[in-house]
């Protein structure tokens, strides 16, 4: 049996869905825009370490603690029901989630929700976080398939971190500072800059560098069909390997 001759399920996605997936990138990538904009863009973690914190270790905490600032800037935006973003609610997700954090936004008379995965990188560290796993194959092509309007947003925010001395306790207290940002539609992303790692579970679903990203627009069962693709080509799957995954999940009749 070839992949070309089995009776698939065939996701179809309404006929605004890109021009739903523009709006919302262009209202995330707004939103934390202006934040660094208006200067609340800076984390400050207070010590009472004479020396500060130790800054070759500070990136292996900063990520969770960018995450948090940015859903702290989602959720008192979406506070406030008249804000220009059309942000109407945002809330966190459970940490075995595929999303850090569900947004929802007003548009034609309508909610657009996106799932949206932080992810942050060191603007001081060559390289930082340049090749991120995003999620695992068979949970995010399943989430096409059980919902071909699913709209997975990758948030990328790359921080600065440094040591400023507290005048008041006199001692060091680190901040973080979000510097730069870019948002993509996992689906939207070229072929070129998604790979797949077959190393953990049904494998991983990675980008080849975050922060140069090309953009290709595709539908939803084109998309599935590049990371059946992708997981094909790795020497250690076989069709009976994606078989056995799509009658699990039930992507095929």
């Amino acid at each position: 049996m070839d992949y070309k001759d089995l009776d698939f399920k065939i996701p179809i996605e309404s006929s605004t869905y890109i021009e739903d997936s523009d709006f919302v990138v262009a209202q995330i990538e707004s939103i934390i825009s202006d934040a660094v904009k208006n200067k609340k863009n800076k984390i400050t973690i207070n010590t009472n370490l004479k020396y500060g914190l130790p800054m070759e270790n500070i990136n292996k905490i900063a990520g969770p603690i960018i995450e948090a600032w940015a859903f702290e800037i989602f959720e008192t935006i979406k506070s406030d029901t008249g804000n220009i973003y059309s942000l109407i609610n945002a809330e966190t997700c459970s940490r075995l989630n595929m999303a850090d954090i569900i947004l929802q936004f007003a548009k034609r008379d309508s909610a657009i929700s996106a799932y949206l995965d932080s992810k942050s990188t060191s603007d001081d560290i060559p390289n930082s976080g340049k090749g991120p796993n995003i999620t695992s194959f068979s949970r995010i092509r399943t989430a096409y398939i059980s919902d071909p309007d699913y709209m997975f947003i990758i948030l990328s925010l790359k921080h600065k971190v440094y040591s400023l001395k507290n005048e008041e306790t006199q001692y060091i207290d680190g901040v973080m500072e979000v510097v730069k940002h870019n948002a993509y539609d996992l689906k939207l992303i070229s072929a070129k800059d998604i790979s797949y790692n077959p190393a953990l579970g049904t494998g991983q679903i990675q980008l080849k560098d975050i922060h140069y990203i090309d953009r290709q627009e595709r539908t939803t069962w084109e998309f599935c069909q590049l990371l059946d693709k992708k997981y094909l080509a790795s020497s250690r799957r076989a069709l009976e390997d994606w078989l056995r995954e799509a009658k699990k999940y039930k992507w095929i009749k």
